[in-house]
């Protein structure tokens, strides 16, 4: 790092730092330079989107900064994949952009390593675990923006009419919760088991990370048909689908059904992320969260982090005028006030700080103490996306009949999607 910056001064680069942050300015002279930034809309309408936020930074980075500005366009999550392949397809590539993925993009050799476009302030600043999952081949590229974390949430009023005390640790504890929802609550769903397209992946990494395995085993390789993970779809086909105890066709379930079921107390349990707390209370709902239940008390608790993220393209050759943005984008007001307005969770250790000082935010901490230590989704694998979006379309179908050649030929499938998008 130290000779990547005395390379960049001796070229002709001064590094001025203030209260804003540090600015790279060439000694040359000449026009500003205008960085495009694309970015996911967080926001659910016109008064809420995201446009506002990035909009609002780039004039205050502007004012800070006059020889960089910064041209901001936010696209839906359904649209803003295909709007930069467009931009790149047509040599329009942009400088930043924040979304879901990045190792497609490496592959292809699209991007700048972290390092160089991040200030070491900046990079040793983000939670490690965020960072060792933005790496792709040992190499950093994903620089983590926003994050989620997943607990166990359930409703204490149907609790107490079962005569349930405490929430399950287990899956035993599970099981005999859910059957005694079924027997003295009726009309109500013990257990969510949301493994619709939406996002069954997020359900499906729960599940087999409590049962001892999970989607990618401690080396990044896939092992989604790991005995483990066959142990762990025949019991919930045999002890919540078939025990009636879950929704009759969980593959037809997507997540937001299931949170909608769970605000408006037709859903007695499930596993969700810091917008349910929202929901919850919206559909006033007296509930508690607790840390997912594991097969059995050797396995240790788990939670699925998720991560979103900014990463910086190198056809425009920006570098420098994307590190002193992004040094501006990650301060801690910056990144808190996202958080904040999207019920989201930081990536950053002063963030985190931030957000449980002083007992703060006591509902998020649950959410909070699992980021540091939790697991993710294989980032850093290009193939990730396709094969995700084959567990969405076919995991419900582990639930309704022999697991094992469900689980195969999703095996098989990650296994030659990785192999195909391997970077060369």
């Amino acid at each position: 790092m130290k000779s990547r910056l005395f390379a960049a001064l001796s070229a002709g680069t001064l590094l001025t730092c203030g209260l804003t942050g540090c600015s790279f300015l060439g000694m040359g002279g000449g026009g500003p330079v205008t960085l495009k930034l694309v970015a996911a809309d967080y926001g659910t309408t016109a008064d809420t989107s995201s446009q506002k936020y990035w909009s609002h930074l780039a004039k205050q980075f502007e004012a800070a900064n006059p020889k960089i500005k910064v041209d901001v366009q936010v696209f839906s999550w359904s649209d803003i994949d295909g709007k930069v392949a467009d931009m790149v397809k047509a040599g329009h590539a942009p400088d930043l952009v924040q979304t879901g993925g990045f190792a497609d993009k490496v592959a292809a050799g699209q991007l700048y390593p972290a390092s160089d476009v991040l200030s070491i302030d900046t990079q040793t600043n983000f939670l490690d675990s965020f960072n060792r999952a933005g790496n792709v081949l040992g190499t950093q590229y994903g620089i983590p923006f926003a994050a989620s974390s997943r607990t166990f949430f359930y409703n204490k009023a149907i609790f107490r009419q079962a005569g349930i005390t405490q929430p399950p640790a287990t899956w035993d504890d599970l099981k005999n919760d859910a059957a005694l929802i079924k027997a003295k609550v009726p009309g109500v769903t013990p257990y969510a088991l949301p493994l619709g397209p939406e996002e069954a992946q997020a359900e499906t990494s729960i599940w087999t990370m409590s049962g001892g395995s999970g989607i990618t085993d401690a080396a990044g390789v896939y092992s989604l048909d790991s005995q483990q993970n066959v142990d762990t779809f025949n019991w919930l086909k045999q002890n919540l689908v078939d025990a009636h105890l879950t929704y009759p066709d969980p593959g037809k379930v997507n997540r937001q059904n299931a949170f909608t079921d769970f605000a408006n107390g037709k859903v007695a349990m499930l596993n969700g992320h810091p917008t349910l707390l929202q929901q919850a209370h919206q559909g006033n709902v007296d509930f508690g969260t607790a840390p997912i239940p594991v097969k059995n008390a050797q396995i240790k608790p788990v939670s699925l982090g998720v991560a979103d993220w900014m990463m910086a393209y190198s056809a425009n050759g920006h570098r420098n005028e994307i590190r002193t943005f992004l040094s501006f984008a990650f301060n801690k007001d910056n990144t808190t006030k996202f958080d904040q307005q999207y019920n989201l969770l930081p990536v950053t250790q002063d963030g985190l700080a931030a957000m449980t000082a002083g007992g703060q935010n006591p509902e998020l901490k649950p959410f909070l103490d699992a980021l540091p230590n939790a697991s993710f989704y294989p980032f850093g694998d290009p193939a990730w996306d396709t094969v995700s979006g084959r567990i969405k379309t076919e995991i419900g179908k582990a639930v309704q009949g022999d697991p094992k050649p469900v689980l195969s030929d999703l095996q098989n499938f990650a296994v030659d999607e990785a192999k195909s998008k391997r970077p060369q």
